[in-house]
């Protein structure tokens, strides 16, 4: 499963092992426990990567190759290709950028909880794009 942190100023972009449904449980039990507000809804996430990072290629047939509804790309202009992403986001309620965006590509019927391999792939892209971007701000 891939887990996007949104903050006011930026995101992180982690892929775990956990299933979306369990890590979605384990986080209202907690904030049950913890007395706080959490609310869960289907969104949708985006993100920019650069077209030209090695492997973006490869990202575009591996979305064409498993037709799925939770993952799209759309190239932006000449420097940008958009990811989003389906899935469910968990914040505390109120209209601030907040929160949590987590999702799942796959969904094995034998109940295996590790990520796919579009998963792992996307983050090792975003992963390259942001030591890409802290060099080049350096």
């Amino acid at each position: 499963m891939l887990k996007l942190t949104y903050t006011e100023t930026s995101f992180c972009l982690e892929c775990l092992a956990q299933s979306l449904e369990e890590w979605v449980q384990a986080r209202v039990i907690l904030s049950l426990r913890a007395g706080q507000c959490l609310c869960v809804e289907p969104s949708t996430a985006s993100f920019l990567l650069p077209v030209n990072l090695p492997g973006v290629e490869m990202l575009k047939a591996l979305v064409q190759r498993e037709d799925s509804e939770i993952i799209a790309l759309c190239v932006c202009d000449n420097e940008c290709v958009e990811v989003t992403l389906r899935g469910c986001w968990l914040s505390n309620g109120s209209q601030d950028a907040d929160g949590v965006f987590v999702t799942a590509m796959s969904h094995s019927p034998q109940g295996d909880r590790s990520a796919s391999g579009t998963e792992f792939f996307l983050h090792k892209l975003w992963q390259e794009a942001q030591q890409k971007t802290s060099v080049m701000s350096e």
